[in-house]
């Protein structure tokens, strides 16, 4: 009996497939803890949670400030790339995670406190101070993107690295959902003068968990500690073709991505009228239900047909999905619970291909280098713009009291957005290399076999 729970263990699986000696295993173990636990404190945590959208509502927040609220972690990670270049000089991963991620994390406890701390006749300065604290917390926070993937990437051998993060998303996909329907009970149902204090302070202890974590890895190094000019660098990435022509397209995703992102929330809740739970049953429950359905299937996918097809399938499937918002109206779920399930049916598989081709295409040597100067790229000229784009535009169609009708300035951003992002896929994804040999339309064939045969008019008696 322990021999086949073993055996039905995914985790174990690959690890004897790579066959892993303990400590190693252990580092990959503890590593999915603190991505368990930073994906919880991401759930809670950020400008365009429940949670945020709720504390700086009350605080006056227009649609300006939730671009900005979701511009500036983009915007920090401009900070990725100094930091890549010391711990690629010192490789002190553990001392960073440690030191600056546990502070970027406590700072949102401070956060929750807010209220409390900020006079409440002064609500402007209540919001200034939100932003500029969590401008505080993104810009400490840039270091663990350059410290973690290159870290997980050295422990964990190529051939298991897309089948560890499509289990390593299972996972976290079932702690979202019980996670999720917690936060959303407190916030629903706490008196509104602390709910906000409580949330952020789990949120801030739960991230520090995360931080913490890696403090039980063991720190492997598959490239010689040196010092890196940033001109060697840049050289590095400009003929590096593969890895430039998934930087652009990944930019330009970031981008239209983020002209819809910052405002789902703000506007299912404050237009449509749903409240938290509403938010966290039909968007995250939903979106992790759908993830744990479908991320596995792409993993193998993955495996099989390479990243450039899956990346084909999903984004388009992905890109198609914001526009179910146009048929929106007060009170009604479906557009938000279509959105986020259907959505998520193809946003892993997207994720999944773009960490996977992240790896595949970045120097050995100087990963941690290529990983941050891909962060700053699509974070700064992808999501930041995109963010800032459509805050100026919905205060400019405000202001001039465009689109005031049914097709509100909300919905007109939201088909723009679909048929940018389309357009992105559509005329970029092809032009990328591909690990595989076979098609994307052999990938479709396979995935409507596999409908197919789960159809019980698809079943041979």
């Amino acid at each position: 009996m322990l021999k086949r729970l073993h055996v039905s263990n995914p985790l174990r699986v690959l690890y004897d497939e790579a066959g892993l000696p303990t400590d190693i295993r252990r580092s990959l173990n503890f590593i999915l803890l603190g991505n368990i636990c930073g994906n919880v404190q991401g759930i809670i945590c950020g400008g365009q949670t429940a949670a945020m959208v709720g504390l700086v509502t009350t605080m006056g927040a227009n649609d300006l400030t939730f671009a900005i609220l979701n511009a500036i972690p983009q915007a920090a990670a401009l900070l990725q790339i100094p930091f890549s270049m010391l711990v690629n000089r010192t490789h002190q991963r553990k001392k960073y995670m440690l030191t600056l991620g546990v502070f970027c994390r406590l700072l949102w406890i401070i956060i929750g406190l807010i209220p409390f701390l900020v006079p409440k006749g002064t609500v402007n300065f209540q919001l200034y101070t939100v932003i500029f604290l969590v401008g505080i917390s993104s810009a400490c926070g840039s270091v663990i993107n350059v410290c973690w993937f290159p870290w997980f990437s050295d422990l964990a051998p190529i051939s298991i690295r897309s089948r560890w993060l499509s289990v390593r998303d299972v996972i976290m996909a079932v702690v979202n959902i019980l996670a999720g329907l917690v936060i959303a009970a407190l916030l629903d149902n706490l008196p509104a003068d602390i709910k906000y204090t409580i949330v952020f302070t789990v949120g801030g202890i739960i991230g520090i968990m995360d931080m913490c974590s890696f403090g039980f890895c063991k720190e492997v190094y598959t490239a010689t500690a040196k010092k890196l000019k940033l001109k060697e660098v840049f050289s590095g990435i400009g003929h590096n073709r593969p890895f430039m022509h998934f930087m652009i397209f990944w930019t330009a995703w970031c981008f239209t991505a983020n002209m819809t992102g910052p405002y789902m929330n703000p506007y299912s809740m404050n237009v449509m009228g749903l409240t938290f739970t509403h938010v966290m049953l039909f968007a995250t429950v939903a979106s992790c239900i759908a993830s744990i359905l479908a991320v596995q299937n792409w993993g193998r996918a993955l495996f099989r047909y390479g990243s450039k097809n899956v990346m084909l399938i999903c984004c388009i499937g992905a890109a198609l999905t914001p526009a179910f918002y146009i048929f929106s109206t007060p009170g009604n779920i479906w557009p938000m619970l279509l959105h986020n399930f259907i959505g998520a049916m193809f946003w892993c598989g997207s994720n999944l291909a773009a960490n996977s081709m992240q790896l595949s295409t970045s120097s050995d040597d100087m990963r941690p280098s290529y990983i941050a100067i891909f962060s700053c790229v699509t974070a700064l000229f992808g999501s930041t713009l995109g963010s800032l784009a459509a805050g100026g535009l919905l205060s400019f169609c405000e202001t001039n009291g465009l689109f005031t009708g049914w097709m509100d300035r909300y919905k007109m951003l939201f088909l723009f957005a679909t048929v940018l992002r389309l357009g992105a896929v559509l005329i970029l994804v092809p032009r990328m290399d591909n690990d595989s040999e076979k098609t994307p339309a052999q990938l479709m064939h396979a995935i409507f076999g596999h409908i197919a045969a789960l159809h019980p008019a698809g079943r041979r008696p």
